[in-house]
């Protein structure tokens, strides 16, 4: 029950951080039905998912505390991780419509990548609050058994707004 009213409490408070993030476009003509639309699809995309939401900032602590944290860009190696990717993220690509399935050989990549430590600290990010390559990661992460795993929505155009280093691939 208490693990209900944490996901219940955490998608109101990401319902309540997009609001508060759309205002201002709000105010200068965006419609408002679309932003509650863009709010509400990704609570859904949350509680579907099973993981945790995790904010640039807090991300940015947990990397200066040097937490155990296992961090994965979702990104297109190429086009993104190659260029730009938040420091000491390893790279795993997932597409960005929404995965009913995952196949064998994708899973058993994805299990390599994070280990067999079923309790390890991992979050998953991608380019920005609309894309979900980061929620596929993660749902499937959940769905694989990981207890302990968060979304960064803001990707890593947030990170590199709140103007924190980013690396580049070798």
């Amino acid at each position: 029950m208490s693990t209900r009213k944490n996901l219940f409490g955490l998608i109101m408070a990401a319902l309540f951080t997009v609001s508060l993030a759309s205002g201002a476009q709000a105010f200068w003509g965006a419609k408002e039905l679309d932003t509650e639309k863009s709010a509400v699809t990704f609570a859904k995309e949350v509680q579907r998912g099973g993981y945790v939401m995790i904010t640039t900032d807090e991300l940015k602590a947990w990397i200066d505390a040097k937490k155990d944290v296992l961090i994965v860009d979702t990104m297109p190696f190429e086009a993104s991780y190659k260029k730009q990717h938040v420091p000491g993220a390893v790279q795993m690509e997932f597409p960005i419509p929404e995965m009913t399935t995952l196949d064998d050989g994708k899973k058993a990549e994805l299990v390599k990548l994070l280990g067999p430590d079923k309790d390890r600290t991992i979050v998953f990010y991608c380019g920005f609050v609309k894309c979900t390559r980061s929620h596929n990661a993660a749902m499937w992460a959940v769905k694989l058994g990981y207890r302990n795993v968060y979304r960064h929505p803001g990707g890593i155009k947030a990170w590199m707004q709140a103007g924190y280093p980013i690396e580049k691939a070798k």
